[in-house]
C-alpha cells in the first residue's frame, strides 16, 4: 500500500527501535538529530513500532492545525489514552462533542471576564511568598523552584476554579494524584509496545483507581457548591452557569467535573514549568533581569499588583513569551488524519499519526534568528508585525488553541512580577529538561533566595 503514497524521508525502523530507550527519557536530542539529517519533516516508527510523520515546518504544521483542520483530529494518544484517567474534557473530546463543549465554556474565558480573577490569583501569590519568607528565615535559602511554582500554581487554579477554600490536605492529595497519574500516562505513550504488561500486572486499573479518587474530590466540592446555592466570581461559577445554545440546558454534573478536572491538569503545570524555566533563564541572563526589575519598580513598587498594572508589565509579558519560545510548555502535540492527506510532493494516506514537533518550529534558524539566545525583545512593539507568526504556537494552533491563554498570561505576569519583586535568585544547579506530556526541567530548578533589598 505504501507504494501508492509518497512519504516524507523515512528514519530506519530499526535503529528506532533499539535506540527507544534512550528516546523515552528525552525525545528532544533524537527528534533535533533527525532534522539535522533530514529535514525539518520526516516518517518516524514511533516507540519503533508506529509509521508517524514528525514536523517542524510552518507550514505543514499551520496545514494541519488550522487550513486543514477538519481533516485531523487528535490522535488516540491523546483521546482515548488520556480519557480513561482525566475524562471528556476539553482536552480529550473530539468532533461535534468537543465543538460543542468548546462554544459552551469559551466564554468564561473572555479576556474581560478573566480580570475579575486577578485579585485571586494576586491574594494567593503573596500569601505563598510571605510562606516563602517565614521559610528562607526558618529553613534556609535553597529552593527547588520548579517545586515551588508547582505548587502555587496548583493553588492559584483552585483558588480561582474554587474561591471559598478546599482544604490543605485536599489540595495536597489532589495534586499528588494528578502528578502519579500524569507520570504513568507518559509510560503508556511512549512504551505502546509494554501496554499488555501494563494491563497483565495492573497497573493501569491501579491508575485508573488514582484517576477516579480525583473525580470524586472535585465532585465533592461542586456539590457543596450547589447545595449551598452561593454565587462566586469564580471559574466553578462559570461553568455552572453555562448554557448550552441548543437546550438551553446546563452541564450535567459527571461532565462539569471532568471539565474542572481539565482545568486543575492542564491549567497549573503549564504555567509552573514556563515560570521555572523564565527564572532559570533570567538568573543566567543578568541584563535581562535587570530590565525585568526597573520595570517592575516602576509599574509595581512597593504595593500589590493591581489588574490595572498588567498591561504596564510589558517586558514581563515578553520575557514570558520568550521564554515559551525556547520551553514550550506544549512542546509537541499530534494529530490522526482523517482522510488521505496531500502536502506539497507528498500522499499520505488516512489513518497517518502526524507528531507536530513544536520546540522544533521554536528553534528553527530557517524562522528564527540566534534561535537558542534569550531574547525577550523578540516580543515588543518594535518586532512583533516581524516576527515569524505561524513559527510560534506557545498555546496551539487553530480552533484548539488553548481556552486558557489568556487566564495563563495574567498569572505568569502576577507570579514573575511578585517573585522577583520580592527576592534575589541564584541558580546553584543546570537544569535539564524533561519532556514529559509539558516540558519539564529533570531535576527541578535548584537556587538560593535571599530577601531583596531595596
Amino acid at each position: 500500500m505504501d507504494d501508492v503514497y509518497q512519504f516524507p524521508p523515512v528514519v530506519p525502523r530499526g535503529p528506532t527501535f533499539l535506540k527507544s530507550a534512550r528516546f523515552i527519557r528525552n525525545p528532544i536530542p533524537v527528534l533535533d538529530k533527525h532534522i539535522r539529517k533530514y529535514g525539518p519533516t520526516y516518517t518516524f516508527y514511533m516507540g519503533g513500532m508506529r509509521k508517524s510523520i514528525v514536523t517542524a515546518d510552518q507550514d505543514f504544521i499551520q496545514h494541519v492545525l488550522q487550513k486543514n483542520h477538519r481533516a485531523f483530529e487528535k490522535s488516540p494518544l491523546q483521546t482515548d489514552t488520556l480519557s480513561q484517567y482525566i475524562g471528556h474534557g476539553l482536552l480529550t473530546s473530539k468532533s461535534d462533542f468537543w465543538l460543542r463543549q468548546r462554544r459552551l465554556i469559551q466564554p468564561g474565558f473572555h479576556k474581560q471576564r478573566l480580570q475579575d480573577l486577578t485579585k485571586l490569583m494576586v491574594d494567593e501569590t503573596s500569601a505563598y511568598f510571605d510562606q516563602l519568607d517565614e521559610r528562607i528565615e526558618n529553613m534556609g535559602p535553597e529552593f527547588n523552584m520548579h517545586t515551588e511554582m508547582n505548587i502555587l500554581a496548583f493553588r492559584i487554579i483552585a483558588r480561582t476554579l474554587f474561591s471559598t477554600s478546599m482544604g490543605e490536605e485536599k489540595l495536597k492529595r489532589l495534586r499528588w494524584l494528578i502528578e502519579h497519574v500524569q507520570a504513568f500516562i507518559i509510560r503508556e505513550v511512549r512504551q505502546p509496545f509494554l501496554h499488555w504488561w501494563f494491563d497483565l500486572s495492573g497497573k493501569i486499573r491501579k491508575h485508573i483507581r488514582l484517576a477516579h479518587e480525583t473525580f470524586d474530590i472535585i465532585g465533592e466540592m461542586v456539590d457543596m457548591r450547589q447545595e449551598a446555592q452561593e454565587t462566586h466570581s469564580d471559574l466553578l461559577d462559570m461553568l455552572l452557569s453555562a448554557r448550552y445554545e441548543d437546550t438551553g440546558e446546563g452541564m450535567e454534573r459527571q461532565q462539569l467535573i471532568e471539565e474542572a478536572l481539565i482545568l486543575f491538569t492542564a491549567g497549573h503545570e503549564t504555567s509552573a514549568n514556563a515560570l521555572s524555566w523564565a527564572v532559570y533563564l533570567l538568573a543566567t541572563h543578568p541584563d535581562k533581569l535587570r530590565k525585568l526589575l526597573e520595570e517592575i519598580d516602576r509599574v509595581v513598587g512597593q504595593k500589590k499588583i493591581e489588574t490595572a498594572d498588567l498591561p504596564k508589565l510589558d517586558y514581563t509579558r515578553q520575557v514570558i513569551e520568550e521564554t515559551m519560545r525556547l520551553y514550550p510548555p506544549a512542546w509537541v502535540t499530534d494529530r490522526i488524519s482523517l482522510e488521505d492527506d496531500t502536502f506539497g510532493s507528498w500522499h499520505i494516506p488516512k489513518g497517518t499519526l502526524y507528531i507536530l514537533y513544536l520546540y522544533g518550529l521554536h528553534r528553527s534558524p530557517a524562522y528564527w534568528e540566534d534561535p537558542d539566545t534569550f531574547q525577550p525583545e523578540r516580543f515588543d512593539a518594535n518586532h512583533r508585525d516581524t516576527f515569524p507568526k505561524l513559527a510560534y504556537k506557545p498555546f496551539g494552533g487553530g480552533p484548539r488553541l488553548c481556552i486558557g491563554n489568556h487566564f495563563a498570561m495574567m498569572e505568569m505576569q502576577v507570579i514573575l512580577a511578585e517573585l522577583f519583586r520580592r527576592f534575589t535568585i541564584e541558580l546553584t544547579e543546570e537544569p535539564e529538561m524533561a519532556p514529559m506530556i509539558t516540558l519539564r526541567p529533570r531535576n527541578g530548578i535548584q537556587v538560593k533566595l535571599q530577601h531583596r533589598k531595596g
